[in-house]
């Protein structure tokens, strides 16, 4: 590590994930240092999915706008929205802003569409009081930890994310930053989306995509979908009751079930969920800290929280290939 002029000062937990540097002097401007360093970043980034930079100069949003473009990759915009965000300057966002009382289910962003970002950027601000970590897990070890009937299910039979708009989702206006309903076909066919508008005005969106990736660097097979954060099992039982009730399951705000349409047993899904349980990785966050995360092998979430948080958020690199291969263990 000595050619990066940076040191590391401490592994988070035993599977060493975050990487974490820290300066050798003090204060030095991250961007700056990312730019001069970057073919040895990717590097590491490629082996440990996961990078943590603290202490080094990073001053509000426009810093952290030249730390996100420091690798040299096209930032991306925020597009396809399932969560709420602001646009804070240029392509930085704010992370989801959900309630400080909920909590975020692990998962990698924007797994349910056929494009994504490689690279997240995540950039605190202000660290709350009590909790609102932002914890991590390998996607290759989820893959791996998954039990494999569950997984070769999901290989073979894919996931199927179908959307209401509306209701306690974002409404189609602001999940596809347009009033315009031929922008709105426009951007589904050309992202494979399947569509319905109703008479009311309201849109079902529907697509079917691979529930595993593979990462096109390392060629490694990485768990990639959102079944168990679309699914209707996610919500508490009292709202679920209370939705199905008022206006029944294909009317929900959103839902996963198998490719070929069948529902997915929600047994499945709590075992996807023990596996992040089991490999999720959390630590606590400092002002000025900036996580960096490859997004095929790492997924995140968040912790609730007391306090005022603010935490920015940027990508970059994107890419629209799952790796339709086959994966490496499924039986042909």
């Amino acid at each position: 590590m000595t050619a990066m002029t940076c040191e590391e000062v401490s592994r988070v937990s035993a599977l060493a994930q975050p990487l974490v540097f820290t300066p050798k002097a003090l204060g030095p401007n991250l961007a700056a240092w990312i730019r001069d360093n970057s073919d040895a970043l990717n590097r590491q980034l490629y082996e440990h999915g996961a990078i943590l930079f603290r202490k080094f100069k990073v001053n509000g949003a426009r810093d952290f706008e030249d730390v996100v473009a420091a690798l040299g990759e096209p930032i991306i915009e925020y597009n396809n929205r399932s969560t709420p965000r602001t646009q804070v300057r240029g392509k930085i966002y704010t992370s989801t802003e959900y309630p400080a009382s909920e909590t975020i289910p692990l998962h990698n962003e924007n797994s349910y569409s056929h494009a994504w970002a490689m690279k997240l950027f995540f950039f605190c601000v202000k660290a709350p009081e009590v909790g609102g970590e932002t914890p991590i897990a390998d996607s290759r070890r989820v893959y791996e930890r998954i039990a494999p009937a569950v997984r070769e299910e999901f290989i073979r039979k894919k996931v199927r994310y179908v959307r209401n708009y509306g209701y306690l989702d974002l409404p189609w206006q602001e999940a596809f930053q347009t009033d315009n309903k031929a922008d709105v076909e426009h951007s589904c066919k050309s992202n494979g989306i399947e569509f319905e508008w109703f008479d009311d005005g309201r849109l079902r969106t529907w697509q079917t995509l691979p529930a595993v990736a593979r990462h096109p660097v390392t060629g490694k097979d990485v768990w990639f979908n959102q079944a168990h954060l679309f699914h209707v099992s996610n919500l508490g039982r009292d709202l679920q009751s209370a939705l199905l009730s008022s206006v029944g399951e294909e009317n929900l705000p959103r839902n996963a079930y198998y490719g070929d349409g069948t529902r997915i047993d929600s047994a499945a899904l709590d075992e996807v969920r023990r596996a992040y349980d089991a490999e999720q990785i959390v630590f606590p966050w400092m002002a000025g800290d900036v996580l960096l995360l490859d997004n095929m092998l790492f997924a995140h979430g968040r912790k609730p929280f007391s306090g005022a948080r603010q935490v920015l958020v940027g990508m970059a690199s994107e890419n629209r290939d799952h790796g339709l291969q086959p994966p490496h263990d499924l039986p042909t």
